[in-house]
């Protein structure tokens, strides 16, 4: 019996014909070249950069318009471009929601947040509470007050919404007409 194998014929597929040896390979990646640069969005600040920076926080008017309950979907809000709209101006990727009550939400977004993911944060917070359970169960609009804290808005609410207008054709309705 000889103790001698046979010398293999057969080359394994992923071997063939690539030519490089594992010296020719390269080095692996570092940790700073893996980031993802498709997730951070152009023109999108931290806001503690800002801050540092002293750049000043802008709120659209639109925010303190929307008669929005805290306890219902953001989507129930008639107006629906006012949510596409940036939070604050320069955009941010994440800015905490302070209530004078001491609640704290934090809205986030890595393209900016907007009206709609303020709105989607606080809604979380609210959506189990029931009418009767809440103070001032609509919002009223944000402020930011840098002396106070330059990273935070504070959420104002209040007791009513919005007017609805009346839809109801009785006599008076017609004899005016």
């Amino acid at each position: 019996m000889s103790t001698e194998q046979p010398e293999l014929t057969r080359v394994d597929s992923a071997v063939a014909g690539l030519g490089t040896s594992p010296q020719d390979e390269k080095p692996p990646i570092t940790k700073i070249e893996q980031r993802r640069r498709s997730s951070v969005a152009e023109g999108v600040f931290n806001i503690k950069d800002l801050e540092a920076q002293q750049i000043e926080l802008v709120l659209p008017i639109e925010t303190q318009k929307t008669g929005w309950k805290l306890n219902t979907s953001p989507n129930s809000i008639e107006d629906k471009d006012i949510l596409k709209l940036y939070l604050v101006n320069p955009p941010v990727r994440k800015i905490d929601l302070h209530f004078p009550l001491g609640l704290e939400v934090a809205a986030r977004n890595s393209k900016g947040v907007t009206i709609k993911d303020a709105l989607d944060a606080i809604y979380k917070q609210f959506k189990k509470k029931s009418d009767d359970e809440m103070d001032a169960p609509y919002l009223a609009g944000f402020e930011w007050n840098k002396k106070e804290c330059w990273t935070r808005l504070v959420v104002h609410q209040k007791h009513h919404g919005p007017v609805q207008q009346s839809r109801k054709k009785g006599k008076k309705a017609k004899e005016e007409a």
